[in-house]
């Protein structure tokens, strides 16, 4: 379901990000950054439903997710037990599709459907009319959409230059090693000062890195245009242009970092991974997620069986923070631009792009600001909260993976699981074939020798072939999960 115009037009980014902000407001307490010292990133879908009779359209909040972290690939676990990804994008997604559940066996079991209705194929059912969905996050994606051209002096990531000994005894060198405890200095060279509020160092969300003194000698060697000498207790500003880094790191085969210096840092347009916990993940960046929902539609391959359509999202809203409309639209939508050829059901479905003014109240920009001498060091918030607009079990709060609060008595039990994992998650879909009359069945679902996470996914033969396509023509380097991981029942 292509429809990115039909409601756009009377959407305003402020008051879709001041939505999701009071609908966070009134989640409970468990599970929340703690004010001050910790932060998270937000995201949410909205559901949009046009009135064609009034000529008014409702807006509500039907999944929203926070999380920063990812779990590495050592820790992945066979039995699908485990939630993989926890950046806020892919909690509000993953949110979505137990509401897009429950919404189906709605309409499987004859019951009133807000978002479905029966489609002309034997099985399918499709969107209702003036319904649509947009995705909002408050910050940028990881990976290509943050790597943005800075415009402001105060975040150009090239600050002061001074010698160890004439940045030692001030609040920015304090500050350095405060939040850096671990990072080695050589004291022979020259220490790079704490740079401007507006760059973020996102921890295992990685959307900005520093620069560190091998980086900026290595930068220099590379640059022609960098020139400084360093005079003991003497400042002096490197005039670099530069932009947002990401720490999410390209994926092997294909093009590498140069990390030259300035905007030649990085390289733009290609695949990137997430950076883990000490280790490397396989979880792909937010902005490479985002970029394939728009080609195959962000209700995967299980509900695909069901769908006559893609579902996809009309519009993408970011919230105040290091922001480019360019970047956003080369991370998004032009590296899929041109695939073509795709099976019935599934087009290339662009976003409308719009940012809010208005800022996440826990962002990490905002906790600095409100952070208070004695409240320790400002850290990512570690716990990450799923919300959606389920009868049962709305709320699911996880922290490395599994329940927040689980003991390793409860390891390898339901109890442990959170509601998003592939696990849960599949036996969520199982319950709605369950649910369906076996006439009723869509076709692709009539197979006996059904029965492993793999099986279905695979059966789901038009969502696969969209899947070949899009990664043929766009993302040849995507890298496929090991079937060994997915083999669960």
């Amino acid at each position: 379901m292509c429809n990115t115009s039909a409601c756009s037009d009377m959407l305003n980014a402020d008051e879709i990000a001041k939505l999701c902000y009071e609908r966070f407001s009134q989640l409970p307490r468990r599970g929340k950054p703690e004010p001050g010292r910790e932060w998270t990133l937000l995201a949410a879908v909205l559901q949009v439903t046009r009135c064609a009779e009034s000529d008014t359209v409702e807006k509500s909040v039907v999944s929203m997710g926070t999380g920063t972290k990812c779990i590495g690939q050592t820790e992945m676990s066979p039995r699908g037990d485990i939630l993989n990804d926890s950046h806020a994008e892919v909690i509000a997604r993953r949110g979505c599709i137990r509401y897009l559940i429950q919404e189906l066996r709605r309409a499987v079991s004859g019951g009133d459907s807000s978002v479905f209705c029966v489609a002309e194929q034997q099985g399918k059912w499709k969107v209702r009319p003036g319904v649509s969905f947009l995705f909002f996050t408050s910050h940028t994606p990881c990976g290509d959409a943050s790597i943005i051209p800075m415009t402001d002096s105060l975040s150009q990531p090239c600050p002061p230059v001074t010698s160890v000994k004439g940045n030692e005894g001030t609040d920015a060198g304090r500050k350095r090693k405060a939040e850096d405890p671990s990072e080695e200095q050589n004291t022979k060279q020259p220490r790079v000062g704490e740079r401007g509020a507006a760059e973020m160092r996102l921890g295992d969300r990685g959307d900005t890195k520093q620069t560190r003194p091998s980086d900026l000698s290595k930068s220099q060697s590379q640059s022609h245009s960098v020139k400084s000498t360093v005079e003991s207790g003497t400042e002096l500003h490197l005039q670099v242009p530069d932009i947002h880094r990401t720490g999410a790191k390209c994926v092997p085969g294909g093009p590498t970092d140069p990390l030259h210096a300035g905007v030649g840092y990085h390289s733009t347009g290609v695949l990137r991974v997430k950076p883990g916990r000490g280790e490397p993940t396989l979880s792909l960046s937010c902005s490479d997620k985002l970029a394939r929902w728009s080609v195959l539609g962000f209700q995967g391959a299980l509900l695909s069986h069901y769908l006559q359509e893609a579902l996809y999202f009309s519009t993408v809203v970011v919230g105040k923070c290091p922001y480019s409309r360019e970047v956003m639209q080369r991370a998004l939508v032009t590296r899929c631009s041109h695939v073509s050829h795709l099976p019935a059901g599934f087009s290339v479905c662009p976003p409308v792009l719009l940012q809010s003014s208005l800022e996440f109240p826990f962002s990490q920009a905002q906790t600095k600001l409100r952070h208070q001498a004695g409240q320790g060091r400002i850290s990512p918030c570690g716990a990450v909260i799923s919300w959606c607009n389920v009868t049962e079990q709305p709320l699911d709060v996880t922290a490395n993976g599994y329940k927040h609060g689980v003991t390793k008595k409860t390891f390898g039990t339901a109890k442990a699981r959170s509601l998003l994992c592939k696990l849960e998650l599949f036996h969520s879909f199982l319950s709605l074939v369950s649910a369906t009359e076996p006439s009723a069945l869509p076709d692709s679902l009539r197979k006996t020798e059904l029965h492993t996470y793999w099986d279905y996914k695979q059966a789901s033969q038009s969502y696969q072939q969209a899947w070949q396509l899009l990664r043929s023509q766009a993302f040849p380097l995507w890298p496929l999960t090991d079937r060994d991981l997915l083999l669960f029942q």
